[in-house]
């Protein structure tokens, strides 16, 4: 191999790694994590129509969060490779485990998903109209 086709090789190479750093290809960074509450229920509002979140407890390992919304309704967000997925699911499909609250959404390919570190008095904090909880 010559040092042509050498630098003509790394050059494709930073080139290709430039349009995929411009297309944000690949990236797990804060899209893939669920900061916050805010970016939770903002993930929910998004994805679901007519949501309107009204308050989002997130795991300890930010892989997780359910967000309760307006009219007793409740989504399930978590990660899913570098974007975040939501399904809307019904509060008697979350309960309380050892390692925090789990969610069977009932969708096999979205799964079950547990929400680490958060508990019953957590969801009573951010849904107390609940009773069935």
């Amino acid at each position: 191999m010559t040092w042509q086709q050498l630098a003509g090789s790394l050059a494709a190479i930073v080139i290709l790694a430039g349009l995929a750093w411009l297309l944000k290809l690949g990236r797990a960074g804060h899209e893939g994590t669920v900061d916050d509450p805010e970016s939770a229920a903002r993930a929910a509002e998004e994805a679901l129509a007519g949501f309107r979140a009204i308050g989002a407890l997130v795991g300890d390992d930010r892989a997780a969060a359910l967000v309760a919304g307006a009219h007793g309704r409740v989504a399930v967000v978590k990660r899913h490779g570098a974007r975040l997925a939501v399904r809307e699911v019904r509060w008697s499909q979350v309960r309380a485990t050892f390692d925090g609250m789990l969610v069977e959404t009932g969708d096999r390919r979205f799964g079950a998903v547990t929400v680490t570190g958060i508990d019953v008095l957590d969801i009573r904090r951010l849904a107390p109209s609940l009773t069935s909880v």
